[in-house]
């Protein structure tokens, strides 16, 4: 089977105002990247301030023509699926079809502290989430729709509108553990794989706001992501290659590849790794543009990721990449 071709997604992290999000996301749309995506937080740390993700993917929909818009991700607990099912379907409905669905089971304590919603161990969230996916399927669908689960039950609701894309937009689950995995496996058009330390849903290495996140870069590591996709392989069986996967990279343009890796290794206090280690993580690219769309591509062969999603301060290092290899 033909690789999937690339395709890149940029994380409206940044954005504070509504002039700052649409500057994003027309240069983006400019620079030939396929999807513009937002968070779901709303409390400060440890990201940074975001804006709500529906209100500012419908504004950036509207002021754009091809860009795709997409949530990374919505947390499934700080909304009933009915719902968001129908946000999702009306904002489908007024982008022409270039909404895509970013879901996920929830993992910031502080969060669901902060606004008082009850922080249930990681198997009742994990439950929780695979019957919001069958509500929202089933939500999609033509014909009214009844549910009863041990979380979610809904009788006869025929949602208003339906999405333009069927049998409906395409879902991105975003993942790290073995079962959250091995449900996107089975149910996910999309799979956002998560880097994030094990036991440490925090440890995203990157630096947001000016905050350095975690320090541990094992999630990083060629075998950690390797392994997460062997679960996805087994898990999915037959429908593997009809499963796109996505992961949040970093791209540094650097002449000589080791000083950079040793640079972003003093940046992100990584300690305990090598600079190989670095420069073989399959979400970190070091080199020259033409070194890094022949990683890229050998990345892919290797893994089979095939869609990349960059911060917003990105948009510029990374075009001459979009510009080579987006659709390819």
């Amino acid at each position: 089977m033909n690789p999937r071709p690339f395709r890149f997604g940029v994380l409206g992290e940044s954005a504070r105002s509504a002039a700052e999000l649409l500057n994003a996301a027309r240069r983006a749309e400019i620079a030939g990247y396929a999807t513009f995506l937002i968070r779901d937080h709303f409390i400060e740390e440890p990201l940074g301030h975001q804006l709500a993700p529906i209100a500012a993917l419908a504004t950036v929909a509207a002021a754009t023509k091809t860009l795709r818009v997409g949530s990374l991700v919505i947390c499934n607990d700080y909304r009933h699926p009915v719902v968001l099912a129908k946000e999702v379907a009306t904002l489908d409905v007024l982008s022409g079809g270039r909404f895509e669905l970013g879901l996920g089971a929830g993992f910031s304590r502080p969060e669901y502290e902060a606004a008082g919603l009850p922080f249930d161990p990681p198997g009742v969230r994990v439950d929780r989430f695979a019957e919001a996916l069958q509500v929202f399927k089933g939500l999609f669908d033509a014909e009214a729709f009844t549910f009863s689960g041990r979380f979610y039950t809904v009788t006869k609701v025929d949602s208003f509108p339906k999405p333009v894309q069927r049998p409906h937009p395409p879902i991105l689950v975003g993942a790290g553990g073995r079962r959250m995995l091995s449900i996107a496996a089975r149910a996910a058009n999309i799979i956002g794989i998560q880097t994030a330390a094990p036991g440490n849903p925090l440890a995203i290495s990157n630096r947001s706001a000016g905050r350095r996140i975690g320090s541990d870069p094992s999630g990083l590591l060629a075998e950690s992501i390797a392994e997460k996709i062997g679960w996805i392989r087994h898990e999915a069986g037959s429908r593997f290659d009809a499963i796109e996967l996505s992961i949040v990279s970093s791209v540094v343009i650097a002449e000589n590849r080791r000083e950079a890796a040793e640079r972003l290794m003093r940046q992100r206090e990584w300690d305990g790794i090598s600079v190989d280690s670095v420069l073989e993580m399959p979400s970190i690219f070091i080199g020259s543009v033409d070194q890094i769309v022949n990683e890229m591509q050998v990345r892919r062969g290797r893994y089979g990721i095939s869609y990349h999603v960059v911060r917003d301060s990105g948009i510029e290092t990374v075009a001459p990449i979009v510009s080579r290899l987006a659709g390819v």
